[in-house]
């Protein structure tokens, strides 16, 4: 991403800054008409250096007006422009109006579209709709992105792709597949989780010049995470320096996912791992990994004595539903440690919901479903509502995974979009929760632990594709990644 913004706001909020900026701040709400078309336009020219014909789609509010200004501009430098007009451009309002007539002076050329007709372009602007949307896209406007999506032509979205809900990130019914989005006064939730990152492309940022003091006025709670640095370990150090994790899980068969969990708390730096597991899997475990510490576990009596050294739990990877994993689950819960509840885990809790401040959750939106009597569908529908739902209901620090993982905090809601599609496979949520639990060990705060654990397992995941790409990607593929990122 190119140094964007780290606070995100909903489209409520972007239209307040815009208010600011136009009446208190005395800069014509034109002029930023102006700004923003000419910021798409050299964007557009910077990513198709070559295209000599441009098609606009333009729609029936501001966002067609900034249109008007990009096909004025286009017209200027000489290419070759063409307006497809869902509207009658003489019923524009305002600001809208004045930027079709100033593209109409110039002999600008505009084309009401209907439907099926061929979009002669080497680069399209979407400027159908902007952040007001809130119904389904359906009639002729449902044509026309039909239209844009299938010209194979490369696509800017002006200010977010049409049809793309700007507050959740859900398609509204249909949505513009853009090449890259230019977004403008205020970066949006919604163009960052959700379904976004299948139709946003690159994001692109244009300020509008608007004085940064206006942002003062408009509280947000939901931000980007980023990268912080990691503190130097000192040379006059041992292992107890950087805390004892202790992970609980591996019912018969699912040996795996504690034993990734454990390896993933290592590799990010704890000091110590231990596993709490079914006997039949102990003398297993850590037949390639020594280094781990790994106990068969029958009932909560034997599991006490390594909650009692653990300095950060992680129950859930691989755990079950059974006796065993109810009772181990019910003496984790009692430690009152700092802990991580994943997998199974969560589906236990989901049965006897409990509050706590001392945890990191991090469920799935099936999980989250489950968490909140709800279904993964309504979840994704507003994963923001989502997410804040289940931190007020089960306190601590609420991770909601998938494409722009949230992570919810008292009053906060942290946006990662680190990751890849090669992540969709068995384990990775295992090595996302012994990573957490590796960063909680060594002193970081539950939510710093969280924020940091989902952005450096994303990224994780993001060199390993490159070197190799996203197809067949295994959970443990990440680990030299993981170790050599937090020695960054």
């Amino acid at each position: 991403m190119q140094n964007l913004p780290i606070k995100l706001y909903r489209a409520a909020q972007v239209r307040e800054l815009d208010r600011i900026a136009i009446q208190e701040c005395g800069i014509p709400g034109f002029d930023l008409m102006g700004r923003a078309g000419l910021a798409v336009f050299q964007r557009m020219r910077a990513q198709w250096p070559h295209a000599r014909a441009v098609a606009v789609f333009c729609g029936s509010g501001n966002n067609a007006g900034d249109g008007y200004v990009i096909a004025r501009l286009a017209f200027v430098a000489d290419l070759q422009v063409a307006v497809y007009a869902l509207s009658d451009p003489e019923k524009l309002h305002a600001d809208a109006l004045k930027a079709y007539r100033q593209y109409a002076e110039i002999n600008g050329k505009v084309i009401p579209f209907q439907g099926a007709q061929p979009i002669e372009a080497d680069v399209i602007v979407d400027a159908l709709f902007g952040t007001g949307l809130d119904r389904p896209v359906t009639g002729l406007y449902a044509e026309a992105i039909e239209a844009v999506n299938n010209s194979q032509k490369p696509i800017v979205a002006v200010d977010i792709p049409s049809g793309l809900n700007a507050d959740t990130g859900q398609v509204m019914a249909c949505a513009v597949r853009a090449d890259c989005t230019v977004s403008f006064i205020a970066l949006k939730q919604g163009l960052f989780t959700g379904q976004a990152a299948d139709y946003c492309g690159k994001i692109f940022y244009a300020s509008l010049d608007v004085p940064d003091e206006i942002f003062d006025q408009v509280p947000t709670p939901v931000c980007r995470v980023v990268k912080t640095g990691w503190p130097r370990r000192d040379r006059c150090t041992h292992k107890g320096s950087y805390g004892h994790v202790c992970v609980i899980g591996g019912e018969l068969g699912f040996s795996g996912a504690a034993r990734m969990a454990a390896e993933a708390a290592l590799r990010v730096g704890a000091g110590l791992v231990s596993v709490a597991t079914r006997p039949q899997h102990a003398g297993l475990m850590n037949l390639n990994r020594p280094e781990l510490m790994c106990h068969g576990v029958d009932n909560p009596s034997q599991l006490a004595v390594l909650l009692d050294k653990a300095s950060v739990i992680v129950v859930g990877p691989g755990l079950g539903q059974s006796d065993w994993a109810k009772a181990l689950f019910a003496a984790a819960i009692r430690a009152q440690k700092p802990m991580l509840i994943d997998a199974d885990g969560l589906n236990l809790l989901a049965q006897a919901p409990v509050l706590n401040s001392g945890w990191i959750l991090t469920p799935h939106p099936g999980e989250a479903a489950r968490l909140l009597g709800s279904t993964s569908g309504q979840i994704q529908q507003d994963r923001f509502a989502a997410v804040t739902a289940l931190q007020t209901q089960y306190g601590g620090i609420v991770v909601l995974k998938g494409s722009g993982t949230l992570i919810a905090s008292d009053g906060e809601i942290a946006v990662s979009n680190t990751g890849n599609p090669g992540m969709a496979t068995g384990g990775m949520g295992d090595v996302l929760a012994g990573v957490i639990a590796g960063l909680l060990a060594q002193g970081l705060s539950l939510k710093q632990a969280a924020q940091q654990g989902v952005y450096l397992h994303g990224l994780a995941a993001d060199k390993a594709a490159e070197k190799d790409g996203e197809r067949g990607l295994l959970a443990t593929d990440l680990m030299p990644y993981l170790r050599w990122m937090v020695n960054q």
